[in-house]
C-alpha cells in the first residue's frame, strides 16, 4: 500500500473516485455536497494497492485547526490498516508543515476507529449529509 500526497490531476480523479464510491454510493451523500467548493484549498491524499485507489481524504487549515475530512476507504480494503496508514500520512504531513491540532467530523459509527488514533469527542451529535456526526479533536 501506498498513500501520498495527491499531485496530478490523475491522483485527484483517483481520490474523487473512492469519494463517489463511499460517500454517493454507498451512503446516499447528494453528489452536490459531496464534491464542494472547498477542493482547491484543500491538499488532497489517496491511497494505492498496487495501483489501484482505494482510500482518499483531505485536509485544509480552519481556524488554527487541520481539519480533516473526507476520510473513506473502499470496502474491501477496510480492516487491513489502510484507514490508520491515511490518517498517519496526512497528520505527518500536516506537522511537517507547522499544524498541530487537529479536528474532524467523525461518523458515529467510525468514533471507535478515530478515538484509537487519539482524538478525542467535542460536540454533540449534529447530522450532516442525513449521517450522524460529532466533532472530534487531537492536540499533538
Amino acid at each position: 500500500m501506498n498513500v501520498k500526497v495527491v499531485e496530478s490531476e490523475k491522483e485527484l480523479e483517483d481520490a474523487f473516485s473512492v469519494r463517489r464510491t463511499v460517500f454517493i454510493d454507498e451512503q446516499n451523500v447528494p453528489p452536490e455536497e459531496e464534491i464542494d467548493t472547498l477542493e482547491e484549498e484543500a491538499t488532497h491524499f489517496v491511497a494505492y494497492d498496487e495501483g489501484s485507489p482505494i482510500a482518499a481524504g483531505r485536509l485544509r487549515v480552519v481556524g488554527g485547526y487541520g481539519k480533516i475530512e473526507r476520510i473513506c476507504v473502499l470496502q474491501e480494503a477496510r480492516k487491513t490498516g489502510t484507514g490508520k496508514a491515511l490518517m498517519n500520512k496526512i497528520e505527518t504531513y500536516a506537522l511537517e508543515n507547522g499544524i498541530d491540532n487537529f479536528k474532524l467530523n467523525a461518523q458515529t459509527q467510525a468514533i471507535p476507529f478515530y478515538s484509537r488514533l487519539g482524538y478525542e469527542v467535542a460536540s454533540e451529535e449534529f447530522l450532516d449529509a442525513g449521517i450522524p456526526h460529532r466533532t472530534m479533536i487531537k492536540h499533538v
